[in-house]
């Protein structure tokens, strides 16, 4: 898995401050995406142990919220095999930080029904994230007065309480 840059100190994709990474791949190719050169599998740096390591000591401070996943797309098959592991490592040594994973994806249509059934990391990895910013960005729809994310297509889906009900429940922020 190749990504296109971590943001180490990141406000704007998710609650708190938070480290960001932006995987490679991306097959959706959304009019309008702001991070276009995301799209190709090969973009950026390989994502290595060092790497890892270094996202580890980025999410050590207290004042470190979690991590977010986004891109390019996280869910691409290629990206979830390398993901699975680490978002692991991240739970395990980060219990009380939260995992946010954007994707261009639809949890119910794409994810659930398409790809938990055909890819064995998919349920994995859904079992790790707390937030998922789920649908394409669609430029006639961009509304930059929505909390983290960009067309109000998209939602902000809290995961463990989707799997746990059976059914799609939407994340609230608790102030």
């Amino acid at each position: 898995m190749y990504y296109g840059n971590i943001k180490k100190s990141d406000i704007a994709n998710g609650i708190g401050v938070r480290v960001s990474l932006f995987v490679s791949g991306c097959t959706h190719h959304c009019k309008g995406c702001f991070n276009e050169e995301t799209w190709d599998f090969k973009y950026g740096e390989i994502f290595t142990k060092k790497t890892q390591e270094q996202i580890f000591k980025w999410l050590e401070p207290s004042y470190v919220s979690g991590l977010t996943v986004l891109g390019g797309e996280p869910m691409e098959y290629v990206n979830q095999q390398e993901l699975l592991p680490f978002l692991k490592e991240v739970k395990r040594r980060f219990p009380d930080k939260t995992i946010w994973c954007y994707t261009g994806y639809v949890f119910e249509k794409d994810i659930l029904e398409r790809m938990v059934p055909k890819w064995r990391y998919t349920g994995p990895l859904l079992q790790l994230i707390d937030v998922l910013v789920d649908g394409p960005f669609i430029e006639e729809l961009k509304d930059i007065t929505l909390l983290f994310r960009g067309s109000s297509n998209q939602r902000l889906i809290d995961v463990p309480k989707s799997l746990a009900a059976g059914k799609t429940v939407l994340w609230e922020h608790e102030d």
